[in-house]
């Protein structure tokens, strides 16, 4: 079986898909991916070949959030981009499986090549249900007073609708105009990568969801020496790390006076942000790209963006977390960490001392470590497999058995 792994985003998109195509090379499947040029060097690490789409996302993470204006133009180099990509990568495919920001290119192309098609999306919030409203999307406000979730569902539809029309680049390829470009993309039965306990799927929705849980791999990497030696150098810190968003301005200095304040010392991720350090006290020690999963399970607390890996790996390592969102599903993220029971939601994107203090506080406490252990034992490792292995079942291919 061939398969074309396609996605648009920053490295929290891209890494997931790294684990599903490892899965399924394990299953004996030929796996390209179609991604940002960003992650060449990290499909290399897994060796899959990689077909660049668009330009690279990280120097877009330093850029203004687009306004209303300019998003129609953003939104249409999205397309062309994908639609040219996408339909070299999908070339003697069997199967497209495709994640991240509209990809509105492929499931067109899978049409026209006429293999089969899945959508999967990472948080439950970012699919259309009763239960909840859909997720904020920069410089697309919806209109004030509107509360039903299904009206602004229904203006979703019609924003994307407006961003997103296929019928020129459908009709380039020779396929008919689709009324609906969102649901066209989603179909009716995607498919939730995202854990059960952390971010479950409620029903009744007018979606089939297949939940498969969140799709992660072993991170073997041992941490550098110097890492080793500030962990050992003293009581466990806190980590702090906004992965590959753009973090609010001051925020290092922000997290490092809140965790001094507390008498904790500081582990400072460096993320897209590049975060850095104040001074150079030896309470306070800085990490680049690292094995967070070996990193988490030694930290006091972990202070992050709460994006669904962060938060994933952060909740199977038993670390209470204080989630300060910044933007789409971090929100989401933010409120199940708190209802947990497993850390605290930071009120808005920009923390204070005395905020993340009071966050901290929270956090910091036997109670919280309790329940992020308790919780830890239900977090399900097998997310990958489980899709890998419904891709084979779709196709009627042998596989190898699966461990649950």
């Amino acid at each position: 079986m061939r398969v074309l792994l396609s996605t648009m985003g920053s490295r929290g998109d891209v890494e997931p898909m790294a684990a599903l195509a490892v899965r399924l090379r394990e299953f004996g499947a030929e796996v390209r991916m179609c991604a940002p040029p960003d992650c060449a060097e990290r499909m290399a690490e897994i060796g899959v070949p990689l077909v660049p789409v668009g330009r690279p996302v990280r120097p877009l993470m330093h850029e203004s959030a687009p306004s209303a204006a300019e998003l129609p133009r953003r939104a249409a180099e999205l397309i062309t981009a994908q639609f040219d990509a996408v339909a070299v990568a999908a070339r003697g495919c069997d199967v497209l499986v495709a994640t991240g920001m509209m990809p509105v290119a492929a499931r067109s192309v899978a049409e026209k090549l006429g293999i089969r098609y899945v959508y999967a999306s990472y948080c439950p919030i970012t699919l259309p249900s009763p239960h909840h409203p859909p997720a904020p999307f920069p410089g697309r406000p919806f209109p004030p007073g509107v509360t039903d979730n299904r009206a602004l569902w229904d203006l979703d539809t019609q924003s994307m609708n407006a961003l997103f029309g296929l019928a020129p680049h459908r009709a380039s390829i020779g396929l008919p105009p689709v009324d609906n470009a969102r649901d066209h993309v989603f179909t009716d039965r995607p498919w939730l990568a995202a854990d059960a306990v952390l971010g479950p799927w409620q029903e009744p929705a007018d979606l089939d969801v297949v939940q498969t849980g969140a799709w992660t791999l072993p991170d073997e990497r041992p941490l550098p020496a110097g890492v080793e030696a500030f962990l050992a150098a003293g009581t466990p810190p806190v980590y702090v790390g906004f992965g590959s968003v753009r973090a609010p301005e001051g925020v290092a200095r922000v997290a490092i006076e809140a965790i001094r304040a507390l008498g904790r010392r500081v582990l400072v991720a460096h993320g897209w942000a590049e975060l850095a350090l104040i001074d150079d006290r030896d309470d306070c020690f800085t990490v680049g790209e690292v094995n967070q999963q070996a990193l988490f399970g030694r930290v006091a607390a972990v202070v992050h963006h709460g994006g669904a890996g962060t938060t994933t790996t952060a909740a199977r390592a038993g670390a209470p977390q204080v989630v300060v969102p910044q933007a789409v599903d971090q929100p989401y993220w933010a409120g199940r960490v708190a209802a947990l029971g497993i850390g605290a939601a930071h009120d808005g994107p920009t923390p204070t001392v005395e905020s993340l203090s009071a966050a901290l506080a929270t956090t910091l406490t036997p109670a919280t470590r309790a329940r992020a252990t308790a919780v830890a034992g239900t977090i399900r490792t097998d997310g990958a497999a489980v899709a890998a292995t419904l891709l084979f079942d779709a196709a009627g291919r042998e596989r190898p058995p699966v461990s649950a």
